[in-house]
């Protein structure tokens, strides 16, 4: 039988290896941190898992760093008890030291088929969904989650998923904003589809107003033309019509 050493309290600086990954349970999340120490070779480098169980912690390490970030961990420092083991670092306080150049090619450069743009999406509404989850009334525990994330997701998109707690009462606030966002976005119920518009146009375009009047004012008995041609010139303007005398109309 084996038992786990205790852990020891520990700070360490490293580069981010992968991108986090979100743990098992909400809040958590677990990355590798790459220690270079000072004139080591690339054979002598060593890589360490890290966790955290602190909701703000996951959080940045999911949503704000990427590989390549320079880091600063402490934490406390868990060793095997046996030769193979392994040990972890579980983290209390990150720092970021060095921020990476982007990976990601600015947004008017990105590919067609880069998946680039859905991610900063996902990362945008994940953020916006966890600070109207934080403003609750105290006391209020979350009860609903909403689970977020690409659409037929592998191994490789787990950094892009993304699980929110929130009370009942976030939810039906959420819901009214969605309906309030339908609603200014719908047209009119009143409002007539672009293609029929588009026909009555087309419709009216090819009427020959000329031809109407002639053959309004020919159907008109001489005691009314005077009228009918006053309300015609009302519609339509003042349309002059061949064939009919100035003193019919």
């Amino acid at each position: 039988m084996t038992t786990q050493m205790d852990p020891i309290p520990f700070a360490l600086t490293g580069y981010l290896d992968s991108v986090a990954v979100p743990g098992n349970a909400t809040g958590t999340a677990s990355w590798r941190l790459t220690s270079s120490p000072t004139d080591c070779t690339e054979e002598e480098e060593a890589i360490i898992p890290c966790t955290t169980t602190q909701p703000d912690l996951a959080h940045a390490l999911l949503t704000e760093c990427q590989p390549g970030d320079l880091l600063r961990v402490t934490g406390q420092l868990a060793l095997p008890g046996t030769a193979d083991g392994s040990i972890r670092l579980h983290a209390d306080t990150v720092e970021i030291l060095y921020e990476a150049p982007l990976s990601e090619p600015p947004r008017d450069e990105v590919p067609a088929d880069s998946h680039g743009d859905r991610n900063r999406a996902i990362h945008a509404l994940a953020e916006a969904l966890t600070d109207l989850a934080s403003k609750r009334t105290p006391g209020e525990q979350p009860d609903i989650r909403i689970n977020i994330g690409p659409v037929g997701i592998n191994g490789l998109d787990v950094a892009h998923c993304h699980s929110i707690d929130v009370t009942t009462a976030t939810s039906h606030k959420l819901a009214d904003i969605v309906d309030a966002l339908h609603d200014s976005q719908a047209p009119p119920e009143d409002a007539l589809d672009p293609q029929t518009l588009d026909d009555l146009t087309d419709c009216f375009d090819s009427l020959d107003l000329t031809e109407i009047k002639r053959t309004v004012l020919k159907a008109t008995p001489p005691e009314g033309r005077i009228a009918v041609t006053r309300a015609l010139d009302d519609m339509f303007g003042d349309i002059p019509v061949t064939g009919i005398e100035d003193t019919d109309q």
